[in-house]
């Protein structure tokens, strides 16, 4: 089953939460929304199950217009971030519930439910009661409750953000796994651009309702058409510098001058932002064509196993995202490098002109 959205909007109480958003997916294909809270995924979740309806545009799988059809007349399941299981019935009866509605023989629920169970490894813990489940096995149980039905379209509503690290980890390459064998179109929404990479497939980045950028999850990555773009499909967010591109030497805020490389020789002269990745900014010298930077620590957020270091000079601020437990005090002085062939260019209305070792064709 193929999946379209033709310049589909929604508005609720005056304001737009779905704006000309257009859209296909192919069967069996793995697809990530990706956007910030509020960006819209869920209400475009919704208008794709049918459990709203758009206020102009069509929903159309297999190319027939479903838009005016409910929820109950598609083939859909869904799995949010809340664990929705029954607490009255047992695992397997969850699983077997919307089989036992559609009115499939036993001897079939038996076999279907069994399947789900071992793909997601919960079959020994078919007899056992929602409530005497962990979180990661009551979240396994709602997933193969929405496997069971043969959707031809699967919505995961952030389904892992409630789990534990090494949980999401697991469940992350089990549903990749997963949908590899299966024709299904599985669309998974998250606010993380690293869970996006981690899943792969194809990634849609929404922001206040629009499609920002569409497309394979590398080349969205690494080829961001926008400033904006660039910025939601990175954490931190990518570090954006102004500065200027005269002869054969690089500016930054007209205060740190370097000579002019290779990578960005094709750009041309003129004004500028440069967009370094936090992930690529480091504490050592690592390649020939390093900056060299004097700053001050802003602060050091320490979360588990990484560190993300917000320094500053007069110019302008940067942030690291260091791998390990860095500890510095506030307005210590260091040292930091940029390597400079893994900067992004991006002209003055924030359109892309050229990506770490990819050109881009200069817009007029």
């Amino acid at each position: 089953m193929s999946l379209t959205l033709e310049h589909v909007c929604r508005t609720v109480e005056g304001q737009v939460w779905i704006d000309d958003c257009s859209l296909r997916f192919e069967p069996g294909s793995f697809n990530v929304l990706l956007g910030r809270t509020l960006s819209g995924k869920t209400s475009l979740m919704r208008l794709m199950a049918g459990l709203d309806r758009p206020d102009s545009g069509r929903v159309l799988m297999n190319d027939i217009d479903v838009t005016g059809q409910p929820v109950r007349r598609r083939n859909v399941s869904m799995v949010y971030q809340q664990f929705i299981n029954y607490p009255t019935l047992t695992v397997f009866e969850n699983i077997a519930s919307p089989l036992r509605q559609a009115g499939v023989a036993v001897a079939v629920i038996e076999e279907k439910v069994l399947q789900a169970a071992r793909m997601l490894r919960i079959e020994k813990f078919l007899p056992r009661y929602p409530l005497e489940l962990s979180g990661g096995q009551q979240q396994r149980t709602a997933m193969a409750r929405a496997l069971v039905k043969d959707a031809g379209l699967i919505l995961f509503d952030e389904p892992l953000v409630n789990l534990d690290y090494k949980l999401r980890e697991e469940l992350r390459q089990e549903m990749r796994e997963l949908f590899q064998a299966r024709h299904t179109i599985a669309i998974y929404a998250t606010t993380e651009p690293n869970e996006a990479l981690a899943l792969g497939g194809t990634t849609t980045i929404l922001h206040e309702g629009r499609v920002v950028q569409s497309g394979p999850t590398a080349e969205v990555y690494h080829q961001p058409r926008t400033v904006l773009a660039a910025e939601l499909f990175s954490e931190p967010p990518i570090n954006l510098i102004p500065g200027r591109i005269a002869g054969n030497e690089v500016s930054f805020a007209n205060f740190v001058h370097f000579p002019l490389n290779l990578d960005l020789r094709p750009v041309g002269e003129g004004e500028f932002r440069f967009g370094v990745r936090p992930s690529h900014i480091s504490l050592l010298p690592g390649n020939d064509d390093d900056l060299e930077l004097a700053v001050t620590v802003e602060v050091a957020e320490i979360s588990g196993s990484e560190t993300f270091l917000h320094v500053r000079n007069e110019h302008f601020l940067l942030v690291l995202h260091l791998p390990g437990v860095h500890e510095y005090d506030v307005d210590a002085p260091i040292r930091i490098y940029i390597p400079t062939h893994k900067l992004f260019v991006f002209d003055a209305q924030g359109r892309l002109l050229q990506a770490p070792g990819r050109r881009i064709a200069r817009v007029a």
